[in-house]
């Protein structure tokens, strides 16, 4: 992919006895991919409602799966096993059943190609991977942490969020990890709900806009990818070393 997005179109479309070059390595770098990248599509505009969805709906998600995360895996209550296995069997249904029934209630809400009909829909499989993620990782916590804090006259929110949260900080991040991955590759809901240019993320972007019938524009489509993964691997290289920290941190208390 870095290869190709360097190499030249005199180079790209010959034969590599032609070219007198390898597949590893390109003899006259070039950034012109680039410039028609950014001059020719909406690419930032991409870049930048990509990164407003994956964001708003991997807070939403995260919030939601930790409240849930730790009522199904500290309360007792009738069901919560049964519950606790339905929601990660929802996330096991494929999107293309759920993308028909999802645009109607889209249209209903009149929110369609706008960023929050994939902030709203985006959640329907993010949340019950977030909370399965998260049950496991509150039962790995032990309860007495918990229990003293109730005992020294905590309540059980003050214990959450004092005690358990803090705890938990490397399961949230691997949890928010994910989250923000899987909701800055989807496609399908974003192909549907998206029509106009200026509206589109990344990875519909660039397929509906440099995939033009049978013509492919091999060098601005890997400048395209190349350029879409970067802020996924910030956020990777980012967040891990808070993630080793915060397990650091918790062994130490």
């Amino acid at each position: 992919m870095a290869v190709t997005a360097f190499r030249p179109d005199g180079e790209l479309y010959r034969t590599w006895r032609q070219a007198n070059a390898t597949p590893f390595w390109t003899l006259a770098p070039t950034t012109e991919h680039f410039h028609g990248l950014l001059e020719s599509t909406a690419f930032l505009r991409w870049l930048g409602n990509t990164m407003f969805i994956a964001l708003a709906s991997t807070a939403i998600s995260l919030v939601c799966g930790l409240f849930a995360g730790y009522a199904l895996s500290r309360l007792r209550f009738r069901g919560s096993e049964f519950l606790g296995t339905a929601i990660f069997i929802t996330y096991l249904v494929p999107q293309t059943l759920l993308f028909i029934p999802l645009a109607d209630i889209v249209r209903d809400m009149h929110l369609g190609n706008t960023p929050w009909s994939l902030i709203l829909t985006y959640p329907t499989f993010l949340i019950p991977f977030c909370t399965w993620l998260l049950m496991g990782y509150f039962k790995t916590i032990p309860k007495e942490l918990e229990e003293c804090a109730r005992i020294d006259g905590a309540t059980r929110f003050g214990a959450m969020f004092r005690i358990i949260f803090p705890v938990a900080v490397p399961g949230i991040l691997s949890a928010g990890i994910f989250a923000f991955t899987l909701s800055w590759n989807e496609f399908i809901y974003a192909l549907v709900f998206l029509s106009s240019v200026e509206e589109k993320t990344v990875p519909v972007g660039v397929v509906s806009e440099l995939i033009r019938g049978d013509i492919f524009f091999w060098g601005q489509l890997m400048a395209g990818a190349l350029l879409g993964s970067v802020p996924v691997a910030l956020v990777y290289s980012f967040f891990v070393e808070y993630y080793v920290a915060g397990m650091t941190g918790s062994v130490k208390g």
